[in-house]
């Protein structure tokens, strides 16, 4: 039995740009210089860069990578399919170290196509999650180390996130500045269908959500309810297990400002995983459709981390 790794477009550079131009380019190459979609050649000749194209509309040269996280990039395509297979691949994630050893490129390069990677998993998805006839589990964590002992619950100096989870589908993280209902209820009420079943745990933010939606149930997990028939929490706090160990097992450590991108990444693994018919193969074709338009340079990526 061969391995998915084995496939030509891992190790060949042309077959890498032939399996990436038919999922970018599913009707054929478009010019990222004018949008022109004829008079558009390949380049043969035998000193021309791998997968280069001329635009005769506009009279420019270009290759599927322009216009998306591979763009100026010395990394080979092929390489890069490795990279992408091996992060949709990990459940908990892959570290930099792990891609520098695995790939054999720098641990700054590593580091680079990892950020460039989560960036691709980005949902640009702003449909509503939920329905009608559908639950969307809605909770909170914090992430980060603890510097200071806290005041009861109030951990005010880590980093926020909520999370709203479809049973059965997708999930939806973002980073929050603060907890409270003036805070999540604008977040929730833009993010979910009016019609949507809402769960959640006991805390006040949530109280005034019955308003808003179908339905609203919860648990009180301080008096040790977790189940009562349709109403509990355990998907999200599910997502949220494997979320934290990946982070500190895998990640060890994340600035505020990736997290948004970590949080895609994990994400984009929930809302693609095995139990939706999304295998890892799938999982590695369908983040090339998120490639176009992403371009992430190495300043912005590091400035401030």
């Amino acid at each position: 039995m061969a391995s998915n790794l084995s496939q030509p477009h891992f190790h060949d550079e042309d077959a890498a740009f032939a399996y990436v131009e038919a999922r970018v380019w599913p009707e054929g190459p478009v010019c990222p210089h004018c949008g022109g979609v004829e008079r558009i050649s390949k380049m043969q000749g035998k000193s021309t860069r791998k997968g280069l194209y001329k635009c005769y509309q506009c009279r420019k040269p270009f290759t599927v990578r322009m216009g998306t996280i591979f763009e100026s990039s010395h990394v080979p395509l092929h390489i890069w399919l490795q990279a992408m297979y091996l992060v949709v691949g990990s459940k908990k994630g892959i570290s930099s170290n792990q891609l520098h050893r695995t790939l054999g490129v720098t641990l700054k390069t590593a580091w680079f196509m990892s950020h460039r990677i989560r960036e691709a998993m980005r949902d640009g998805d702003l449909a509503p999650l939920g329905g009608e006839g559908k639950f969307v589990e809605v909770d909170e964590t914090y992430i980060g180390h603890i510097k200071s002992k806290p005041v009861g619950r109030a951990f005010h100096h880590k980093m926020k996130v909520l999370s709203l989870v479809e049973r059965g589908g997708k999930s939806r993280s973002l980073v929050i500045d603060r907890i409270g209902a003036e805070a999540l209820v604008p977040i929730v009420k833009a993010n979910l269908d009016r019609e949507t079943h809402i769960m959640t745990d006991e805390a006040h933010s949530y109280r005034y959500l019955a308003h808003h939606f179908a339905a609203h149930s919860h648990v009180n997990h301080r008096r040790d309810e977790y189940v009562r028939g349709e109403a509990y929490t355990n998907t999200v706090e599910g997502f949220f297990s494997i979320f934290k160990r990946g982070m500190r097992g895998v990640y060890q450590f994340c600035g505020e400002r990736h997290l948004h991108r970590y949080l895609a990444e994990f994400d984009f693994r929930y809302s693609n995983r095995e139990a939706v018919g999304c295998n890892d193969e799938d999982r590695a074709s369908r983040l090339l459709s998120g490639i176009v338009g992403k371009r992430l340079t190495y300043q912005t990526t590091c400035a401030r981390a």
